[in-house]
């Protein structure tokens, strides 16, 4: 029998190595990758006990930002442990990129990704650090909503300095 995670499941053998997307083609072979771990973390959801509905919320919600963001916008692995990422997801991109931003639509991204990364730590394949840093940037809502509200009130010019506080060009 293998080692096994905080949950009781058998710990995921993963080479982080081949997440990390180089080219277009890296890319496609790391979402088949992200796609299978999420995969992984929608069924160990309905083993501890989430329903159907729950578990496909979760997961649908973290293949979101880890498939559409960290790999295909960001060309990072899931497992770079920098912080800011959740931030830049949700208080600029979700927001830049959708037709009507709703902070109901963020929490359920938030809460699918804090799961995600939760579920990542229990196979030992991040830090408690990042995950904390992940989790304390998911508990932010009220600066998500203050960012949906000051994205609609921009006039003129000003996007700039909206896109500025919270950027996508680094971190």
């Amino acid at each position: 029998m293998g080692e096994r995670c905080q949950e009781g499941f058998e710990l995921l053998k993963v080479d982080k190595r081949e997440f990390v997307p180089a080219t277009l083609d890296d890319e496609v072979r790391v979402d088949r990758l992200c796609k299978d771990l999420l995969h992984r973390f929608y069924n160990e959801s309905m083993d501890a006990g989430l329903s159907p509905e729950e578990a496909t919320a979760l997961a649908g919600a973290a293949d979101y930002f880890v498939r559409d963001f960290v790999v295909s916008i960001k060309s990072r692995s899931i497992f770079d442990e920098r912080p800011g990422i959740v931030r830049q997801f949700a208080g600029n991109w979700y927001i830049v990129n959708t037709i009507d931003p709703l902070i109901a639509e963020i929490d359920r991204f938030l809460a699918g990704i804090k799961a995600f990364y939760r579920f990542l730590h229990g196979h030992q394949l991040i830090s408690l650090k990042f995950l904390q840093a992940i989790e304390a940037e998911c508990a932010e809502r009220d600066y998500y909503e203050g960012r949906i509200e000051s994205f609609w009130a921009i006039t003129g010019d000003g996007y700039l300095a909206w896109e500025k506080e919270c950027t996508l060009k680094n971190a």
